[in-house]
């Protein structure tokens, strides 16, 4: 319960962050422009795992992103039934501008800890998803 109330907190601030900027994005979709830079040209199947989302939500996603022009969806080279997403140059400057929202909220959330408490942090939460993760 207290993971997600602090995802929840997490949520709000990176919101009113992207909303400080005049943004008009939600927090889903800093995801997928944040995801969709790192993996590069992908499917909208990969890219779904990637944010753990459903087809039909990555698709209503897309759509409004792609509209804004943040990205863009073409052919796929090896199959002519899927899709590429990529990003547009709009895209992938507004990804470099939200990576700064993105450590401003990492920081303020762990101001009131030190290096070593942050490393043990981010070693504790990597342990339990790995724990939670691994099915055997």
């Amino acid at each position: 319960m207290l993971l997600g109330l602090v995802r929840a907190e997490l949520v709000r601030a990176l919101e009113a962050e992207l909303a400080a900027l005049g943004l008009d994005l939600r927090f889903t979709q800093f995801l997928i422009l944040k995801r969709l830079g790192a993996m590069g040209p992908t499917t909208a199947s990969e890219l779904a795992r990637a944010v753990e989302l459903d087809g039909g939500a990555m698709t209503r996603q897309l759509d409004q992103l792609e509209a804004k022009g943040y990205l863009r969806r073409t052919p796929h080279a090896q199959d002519r039934r899927a899709l590429r997403i990529e990003l547009t140059p709009a895209g992938e400057a507004l990804r470099q501008q939200l990576a700064g929202c993105n450590e401003r909220v990492l920081a303020a959330a762990q101001r009131s800890l030190d290096a070593t408490e942050r490393a043990r942090l981010f070693d504790y939460l990597q342990r339990v998803l790995h724990a939670l993760r691994d099915k055997h």
